[in-house]
């Protein structure tokens, strides 16, 4: 059987509050990838000083680790982001749906004290393949 990644909102579901289903039904993986939080340092050490930057580059990194293990954005299929401030919701939005260009893996975000007060956002993942 090969990976199958399906989106699902079941039936008398409340409605998502963004681009995201309810649950995410994966079958035919023989991998899983648990990528830890990435924060938005470059492979360099700098840090963007404005949240857009700063979620572009944890998207970078995300995509590094997925290249690392032989996959790519099409294998995610849950991720979790950690904001600093709500004030950060819709440009984190942004960029996600543009990174993620029409992948719909299950999403969370938590407003949450993030360990370095520098970081704007962390995100965590998981990949099948």
């Amino acid at each position: 059987m090969s990976l199958s990644i399906r989106p699902l909102t079941g039936d008398g579901s409340p409605p998502v509050q963004g681009s995201y289903p309810q649950a995410v039904e994966v079958a035919g993986a023989t991998r899983w990838l648990y990528l830890s939080g990435q924060i938005p340092v470059a492979p360099d050490g700098s840090l963007s000083p404005d949240f857009r930057g700063q979620c572009e580059q944890v998207w970078d990194n995300i995509e590094t680790q997925l290249t690392a293990a032989g996959m790519t954005l099409d294998n995610l299929v849950k991720v979790t982001t950690f904001l600093s401030d709500r004030a950060h919701a819709l440009e984190n939005r942004e960029v996600r749906v543009a990174r993620l260009a029409g992948r719909q893996p299950a999403l969370t975000v938590i407003v949450a004290g993030i360990f370095d007060e520098a970081w704007l956002v962390e995100i965590e993942a998981v990949a099948a393949a």
